[in-house]
């Protein structure tokens, strides 16, 4: 038995981490960079400062895109903002800050953006990173028509969005596609499933859309492996390289 398609009112295509490969992820550069290109859709990590300010930021760590060194949950977001998040890209990024996910939301809804709020815990914060990024979530867009689409790979995250704000829309984000898939969204009330690109099949799709919800691909670089995902019916990707994937309404 077929169940009713969830619905979604977001893109096709998604820029991932804010710009892709053109600028810094994560920071208010790479959303400017990806409004540049056409995108209406972000994808952006949130995470929580020691002291409990949501952050944009990807990794557990700060080595990789800041001057920083250590691990994020560790810092305050005073310790945070003073990071350079930019100079690792280029020269002319050179000190770029690390965004609250205040910052982030206020330019989105002001650009018309929709978001992909991917819920990102540092280790062992998963409950209260959920809870807050959820609660964020529906403060920043009160009254707003497009509300984000919250995400995570942790489904402790995740469950604990869905308890703050059950009304915002969730997908469940997983490494390889588990045999309970099925179960598992209707666990979180998700309407959507995001998988590793590798792992889409027509068969795949075909069987989400079946159950009632939407899947999306992560992380899609190249234009014909697009083309081949939109030709199976997939309902969105996530891709960095922005300049070679054109966004389509």
């Amino acid at each position: 038995m077929t169940s009713p398609l969830a619905s979604w009112p977001y893109p096709a295509h998604i820029a991932h981490r804010g710009g892709g490969k053109l600028a810094p992820e994560n920071t208010l550069a790479a959303m400017r960079a990806g409004k540049r290109c056409g995108y209406r859709m972000f994808e952006f990590d949130v995470k929580l400062s020691r002291d409990g300010v949501a952050v944009l930021l990807h990794d557990d760590d700060v080595e990789r895109t800041t001057d920083g060194h250590g691990p994020a949950k560790d810092k305050t977001y005073a310790e945070l903002a003073q990071l350079d998040a930019g100079s690792w890209h280029g020269p002319a990024y050179a000190g770029e800050p690390v965004p609250t996910f205040a910052a982030v939301a206020r330019y989105a809804i002001a650009n018309g953006i929709a978001c992909n709020v991917e819920i990102k815990p540092c280790p062992g914060r998963e409950a209260e990173t959920g809870d807050t990024v959820a609660r964020l979530a529906r403060q920043f867009w009160s009254g707003v028509h497009k509300r984000p689409l919250l995400s995570s790979f942790s489904e402790e995250a995740l469950a604990s969005a869905q308890a703050a704000a059950p009304e915002l829309p969730r997908a469940l984000l997983v490494e390889a596609v588990p045999d309970d898939w099925p179960a598992r969204l209707r666990k979180y009330g998700c309407i959507g499933l995001n998988i590793n690109q590798k792992d889409a099949t027509p068969e795949l799709i075909g069987a989400v859309h079946r159950a009632g919800h939407r899947i999306a691909a992560w992380t899609v670089n190249d234009p014909d492996r697009a083309r081949l995902l939109f030709s199976w019916g997939i309902d969105a990707v996530f891709t960095d390289q922005l300049s070679l994937i054109a966004p389509t309404a």
